[in-house]
């Protein structure tokens, strides 16, 4: 990498074009009152490694006031992206993949995406034994870095654009990606006077513009996160009910091997996959009065919860919850073949 300083008037527009044959990265910066340019040339993308060395540079000079301009004139119609990094697949060795940043997106936000879980192990998903990049057909040219959504100082969600490629037909396959990783729900299921009853939670969910009635349920902290600690702490965050762990089933054990014991609910369009859990317990006919209606939730992270408890027998017709109907589903399978454990 060579950085430099240039008088302004010698460039005056700062802007770079992919078919100047030495394009470069120009920075605007402010030396003891007046105004240089520093500028880094590269070879076929910006890498994290150009910026970072420009940190330390800058870091121990006297320029005050830097800010970048890496300017996306084109002069054709190739992609007219702000800030782009180039990765290696072992999958495909000879065919390195572009990411690249849409026009908006801050480097902090971009480096967070490209570092993050959610990618990490897309990246794993297609490069693995029954992956996309398996038996060579496609190929991953380019992805996209949309949005990134910050949960704290973790990526919570991630929309990304990847470019995968029919190597027969040459034509691209549909490739949007709403990532947010895995995810634990429970299914309740509470025996009081002869009756069972499941609890189930109403949430305010934008998306779809309406409350719906569905199991408790919580994001992981990430691909290594504590399925069943996490699901614990959002059952008691939701409803206020303290489940013990002895008394926990993981539903999706039940699968076949080749799902890796996960359902996943959307995947045409997002990567989240479920562990399903069952819970049976029996309890007094006033519990199952004080639960319902009951509100929860942490008010300060926005959920406005209210609790519902419902008939077993009629809980597959009551929502279009698919954590519910998968749920629901896996339990009677298993039941019917004799698979579940006796309760405690």
């Amino acid at each position: 990498m060579i950085v430099t300083r240039k008088r302004p008037d010698r460039n005056p527009e700062l802007t770079r074009s992919t078919v100047d044959p030495d394009p470069r990265i120009f920075y605007k910066c402010s030396v003891k009152g007046k105004t240089m340019t520093l500028w880094c040339s590269y070879s076929a993308s910006i890498s994290l490694l150009s910026f970072s060395r420009i940190n330390k540079l800058t870091a121990s000079s006297p320029i005050q006031n830097l800010s970048r301009r890496i300017s996306a004139k084109m002069s054709t119609a190739s992609s007219p992206f702000e800030i782009a990094h180039t990765i290696k697949l072992p999958s495909q060795p000879t065919e390195p993949v572009t990411v690249v940043a849409a026009p908006g997106l801050s480097d902090a936000d971009f480096r967070n995406a490209i570092g993050c879980s959610l990618f990490e192990q897309w990246l794993k998903n297609i490069q693995s034994e029954k992956g996309l990049l398996a038996d060579g057909s496609l190929s991953l040219t380019q992805v996209l870095i949309q949005g990134v959504d910050m949960f704290g100082k973790r990526v919570g969600f991630l929309k990304f654009k990847a470019d995968v490629i029919d190597k027969e037909t040459g034509q691209k396959v549909p490739g949007i990606v709403f990532a947010r990783g895995p995810a634990v729900a429970v299914l309740i299921l509470l025996e009081s006077e002869g009756k069972t009853y499941t609890v189930l939670t109403e949430q305010v969910r934008v998306p779809v513009g309406k409350p719906i009635l569905e199991l408790p349920a919580g994001m992981l902290d990430d691909n290594v996160g504590d399925i069943f600690g996490t699901a614990l702490r959002e059952v008691e965050e939701e409803t206020g009910i303290q489940l013990h762990l002895d008394d926990m089933v993981d539903l999706t054990m039940f699968l076949d091997p080749s799902t890796g014991n996960k359902v996943i609910p959307s995947p045409g369009g997002c990567d989240e996959e479920l562990s399903l859990l069952l819970y049976r317990g029996s309890v007094k006919a006033d519990v199952i009065k004080q639960l319902q209606g009951k509100e929860t939730g942490l008010r300060e992270h926005g959920e406005l919860i209210k609790v519902h408890v419902v008939p077993y027998e009629t809980l597959w017709r009551m929502t279009p919850d698919a954590k519910v109907l998968m749920s629901v589903a896996i339990y009677e399978m298993a039941k019917k073949e004799g698979l579940l454990p006796h309760k405690n």
